[in-house]
């Protein structure tokens, strides 16, 4: 009833953006055949990369994207296979993700229903760095570390460190009542997702309350903190820019 009067949690602003489950519009796209697709975040909001989410309405496959893009996707539902460089399909299994590099072959094969987050970008080479490699794993396999020496604040690195690499996807999983150290601000964008629980986060100087599947883009400097509430874990997917000098972003 509510929704019946235009109203949404959907917020945006020059620096930030809160983007609710109540205000995705489905669309279609011919890069992503039989495929409804809700775009998230991308460069119209003022980001320099595209985050969305991709349900398949049929059995398909999807192909390598445009020149030097990157793209990371998560499955989130149903049967998702990842082919690479012509090798034979290597199944996802619920939260299991795969990072494709810039000008990497691959193939995406999602049956009727599935499910996949995505996130793609421009790739930034740096002088004489190798070129990063594919990587297929899972949520689960992954060490957990805490932040900052807080046990109640743990983080994932989805992806490897190296040279290479011009981008950091990671999960941070908060305990109730656990917070991020302090406000940050820098240069990085971000552009969030929260998979499960919920809390208050702040952008700039507003303070949103937040819930499992909101998505959040966070622009360079926009001060940023999130504090879980709840009586379960506040667990988000989380990328950054990374590992270029400024003058390259």
């Amino acid at each position: 009833m509510r929704q019946s009067l235009g109203e949404t949690r959907s917020a945006f602003h020059r620096r930030h953006a809160l983007i609710s489950p109540d205000s995705h519009e489905r669309v279609t796209l011919p890069a992503w055949p039989r495929c409804g697709l809700k775009n998230l975040i991308t460069p119209a909001l003022g980001a320099d990369f595209s985050l969305f989410l991709v349900e398949a309405d049929a059995d398909t496959t999807i192909a390598t994207p445009d020149t030097n893009v990157e793209r990371f996707v998560l499955c989130q539902d149903g049967v998702v296979s990842v082919a690479i460089n012509g090798n034979e399909p290597q199944m996802l299994v619920l939260e299991g993700y795969a990072f494709f590099p810039s000008n990497c072959a691959h193939r995406i094969i999602l049956a009727t229903g599935a499910r996949v987050l995505v996130l793609e970008r421009l790739y930034r080479p740096l002088a004489n760095a190798p070129q990063p490699g594919p990587v297929v794993s899972e949520i689960s396999a992954l060490d957990a570390v805490p932040m900052k020496g807080d046990t109640r604040l743990m983080l994932q690195k989805l992806l490897p460190s190296g040279e290479g690499y011009d981008l950091e996807i990671n999960i941070m999983d908060f305990a109730p009542g656990a917070s991020l150290p302090y406000v940050e601000t820098h240069f990085m964008e971000h552009g969030l997702v929260l998979l499960n629980g919920g809390g208050i986060y702040r952008l700039e100087d507003n303070w949103y309350p937040v819930d499992a599947h909101d998505v959040i883009w966070m622009g360079p400097f926009c001060p940023q903190w999130f504090g879980a509430i709840g009586h379960g874990n506040a667990r988000y997917l989380i990328y950054k820019n990374w590992n270029r000098d400024p003058l390259q972003i």
